[in-house]
């Protein structure tokens, strides 16, 4: 979802990061301008909270932290959505994006259990779920079942974020002492160098027909997609005042989602 573009090595020693994806890049079409404009506002904002970051002493242990936790709540069930909107009557003769949707939650899935082995790795456990993860499931949860294309529109954000980062992503993470390749995982299946789910999500909607209903609810999802994960991000890195001052974000929302998945032991070693 975020931190992912190639940066130059200076240091010596192995970098804990993926070799980039090296496939033709995919060039979206002009019917995608409204949700791309969207995304580049977000991309840039993300960037920005990046360099704060880096003027006020580089990545530590507890943004490091809460950002792992906060991924856990937010990708644990993650399927569910795209399952749900793979199967909507709107998407009807839409059959390569129905294809694509399934695939892509299968694949998304177990990512919340990578995001617990890396904090159990760190000796940590996931913090209780933020308020504005509860905001996002609770908003998600309703509009899924009557208006799919916002959720997509919201996951054309975040598939996209990492490209905002650019170099200065790798910077932070090659630069935070108590990170390794073992407490990296997430991340680094996340950077989308390997997998560009990305540029995956906006050429399976470019290969279907959209009508106006569409386009107005896939720019709806981005912009609100948006500003939740922006501000779970200024939470995780410690930006935000009133979640990170004033109140306690910590939401009691139970969702009881854990599942058995035989492939976990690929996805946390590598």
């Amino acid at each position: 979802m975020a931190w992912q573009a190639a940066v130059p090595r200076r240091c010596t020693t192995p970098s804990i990061h993926p070799t980039p994806y090296s496939s033709m890049a995919y060039t979206p079409s002009s019917k995608l301008k409204p949700i791309l404009e969207v995304v580049e506002t977000a991309k840039s904002l993300f960037r920005g909270r990046l360099e704060q970051l880096q003027t006020s002493g580089g990545m530590t242990r507890e943004a490091y932290v809460r950002y792992l936790s906060f991924q856990y709540h937010l990708t644990k069930g993650v399927q569910r959505h795209f399952l749900k909107v793979a199967a909507h009557p709107r998407l009807a003769g839409k059959n390569t994006l129905r294809e694509f949707l399934f695939k892509f939650g299968l694949e998304e899935e177990p990512h919340y259990k990578v995001a617990e082995v890396d904090l159990q790795r760190l000796g940590e456990k996931p913090l209780p779920c933020p308020v504005d993860v509860s905001m996002w499931w609770a908003y998600f949860d309703q509009i899924v079942e009557q208006r799919p294309f916002v959720r997509l529109g919201a996951t054309c954000v975040l598939e996209n974020l990492g490209a905002g980062a650019g170099a200065l992503g790798h910077h932070l993470l090659d630069h935070a002492p108590f990170l390794n390749k073992s407490n990296t995982r997430f991340i680094t299946i996340h950077f989308h160098e390997l997998l560009p789910h990305g540029d995956q999500i906006l050429s399976a909607l470019d290969r279907v027909s959209l009508g106006a209903e569409d386009m107005a609810e896939l720019v709806e999802g981005a912009n609100v997609g948006s500003i939740i994960y922006m501000r779970l991000a200024m939470w995780a890195l410690g930006q935000d005042e009133l979640t990170c001052r004033w109140f306690n974000p910590a939401s009691s929302l139970e969702r009881v989602e854990d599942g058995v998945y035989e492939d976990l032991a690929g996805l946390v070693d590598g």
